[in-house]
């Protein structure tokens, strides 16, 4: 597949030769004091809080439909998303693109490094706010195949070669945190039974210009570790597909073939009684086991 991350650099040579609709996920505030020329402010991209019923994925598809035809998008420009940097907006950015991805898009780029990379090299930078031209934005069913529900996340638990991949933070994974807005936002702490664990910091490592994504090989390292390889199925979540659709990028840009997003994630497993959890410290599984 064709790298959905773009430099700075590329994307200024890109916005010169190509229709696009570059959109900033950032909060108002950060928008209003820069943007990148012509970006459209779409912070729901990261805080819309989604449910798996027929009626909230529903919602969810009609919502941002709605919303990325207001931006412009009609189909034939590439969409341009951006966050702050790689980690600081929990993978807002990346939200974007599994967003427009499971609704069917079929040109998507991630700015690499995000508006902090844009700045660092010199590029033109504006408080102008375009109005942009409303498109007629077409959704395609059979993309909405990477966003699982509820039901079948809890299909897969126990089930022999698909791995349920946890990629929250430390203090969520071992249930000392409910979410990444304070210990007890949730109901309940813990993890899906029979997930594997990645934090999702680890698809990226530290440059001189911040954060940025690992190469295809140093993440296929970081799988192999979970037994992840690219014909493994890949269930992701996190609290609310934010930081996994940062996950969700990186397999998909590694050749993981089949990687789908339990989108409602912790924020929606935890409220729901019936749903099993497992609670307190993992205990190390399979990889003692497998010494050579």
């Amino acid at each position: 597949m064709t790298d959905v991350l773009i430099s700075a650099s590329e994307l200024a040579d890109l916005l010169k030769t190509e229709p696009c609709v570059v959109i900033d996920t950032r909060n108002p505030d950060a928008y209003g004091a820069g943007h990148l020329p012509n970006a459209v402010n779409v912070h729901d991209i990261f805080t819309y809080l989604a449910t798996s019923t027929p009626e909230g994925i529903n919602e969810l598809k009609t919502k941002f439909a709605d919303a990325f035809g207001a931006a412009g998008l009609s189909g034939t420009e590439t969409a341009v998303v951006y966050e702050q940097s790689m980690n600081s907006g929990f993978g807002q950015s990346c939200r974007g693109y599994y967003l427009l991805t499971m609704l069917g898009y079929p040109r998507v780029k991630v700015l690499h490094g995000g508006f902090d990379a844009w700045a660092a090299a010199g590029l033109p930078v504006t408080k102008d706010v375009p109005t942009p031209a409303k498109a007629s934005f077409t959704i395609v069913p059979e993309a909405g195949e990477i966003l699982i529900d509820a039901k079948t996340m809890l299909g897969a638990i126990g089930k022999p070669g698909i791995a349920i991949l946890d990629v929250r933070d430390v203090d969520e994974w071992i249930g000392d945190s409910s979410s990444p807005y304070g210990k007890d936002f949730c109901p309940r702490k813990g993890r899906i039974p029979g997930a594997v664990w990645l934090e999702w910091y680890r698809m990226m490592k530290p440059t001189a210009e911040g954060p940025r994504f690992k190469s295809k090989d140093e993440i296929l390292a970081e799988c192999a570790t979970v037994g992840i390889s690219q014909t493994t199925p890949v269930y992701l979540y996190c609290f609310k597909g934010a930081r996994a659709s940062n996950t969700f990028l990186a397999l998909k840009n590694a050749g993981v073939k089949d990687v789908r997003m339990y989108f409602g994630s912790w924020n929606e497993w935890s409220r729901d009684p019936s749903l099993p959890i497992e609670q307190g410290l993992p205990i190390a599984s399979g990889v003692t086991t497998k010494a050579a």
